[in-house]
C-alpha cells in the first residue's frame, strides 16, 4: 500500500512542478535589443524590441496619427513606425518596448508601444507651492 502512495505523491509533485514551470515560462516577457535584431532580422517575424527612444527622432502627427521614432541600445539604432497615439510616459531619452514586426523596407512596424518608467517613487516636495504656480501661469493673460 505504501508504494502506491509514494508513486501517487510523486505524480502529483511532478504535475505541480510542470504547471509552475509552464506558468513561469509563458508569463516571462523577453525582448530583443536593436543590436540583436540587426544581427539577424527576419522580415515579417513578430518581435518585442526594447531600448531607449533616441533624442531628436520622435515625430508624431496628431492629424494622421503617424508616429515615427528610433530605438537604440547605444550600439545600434532601429527606426520604428507606429499608427496611433503614444502612451503618456513615452518620450525621447526614455525606455520603451515595442511589439511588432521587422519589414523588408528596413524599419520596425510597431503594433503596440509600452513605455518603461522609473522604478523609483519621488514624492513632490511642496505640492501646494507647485499647484499655486501652475494656477498662476494659467491665469496669466500671456500664458494661454
Amino acid at each position: 500500500m505504501k508504494p502506491k502512495f509514494l508513486i501517487g505523491g510523486g505524480v502529483i509533485v511532478l504535475a505541480l512542478g510542470y504547471l509552475i514551470w509552464a506558468g513561469v515560462t509563458q508569463s516571462a516577457v523577453y525582448f530583443v535589443t536593436p543590436s540583436e535584431l540587426q544581427a539577424a532580422p527576419v522580415s515579417g517575424k513578430a518581435y518585442r524590441l526594447g531600448g531607449l527612444v533616441t533624442r531628436g527622432s520622435l515625430n508624431w502627427d496628431p492629424s494622421t496619427l503617424n508616429l515615427t521614432f528610433s530605438v537604440s541600445d547605444g550600439k545600434t539604432t532601429i527606426p520604428v513606425r507606429h499608427r496611433g497615439a503614444p502612451p503618456d510616459l513615452f518620450g525621447e531619452g526614455r525606455g520603451a518596448v515595442v511589439e511588432g514586426q521587422w519589414t523588408g523596407e528596413g524599419y520596425f512596424k510597431a503594433t503596440h508601444i509600452m513605455a518603461k518608467h522609473s522604478e523609483e517613487y519621488k514624492a513632490p516636495h511642496d505640492t501646494k507651492e507647485a499647484q499655486s504656480k501652475g494656477l498662476i501661469k494659467t491665469l496669466d493673460k500671456g500664458e494661454r
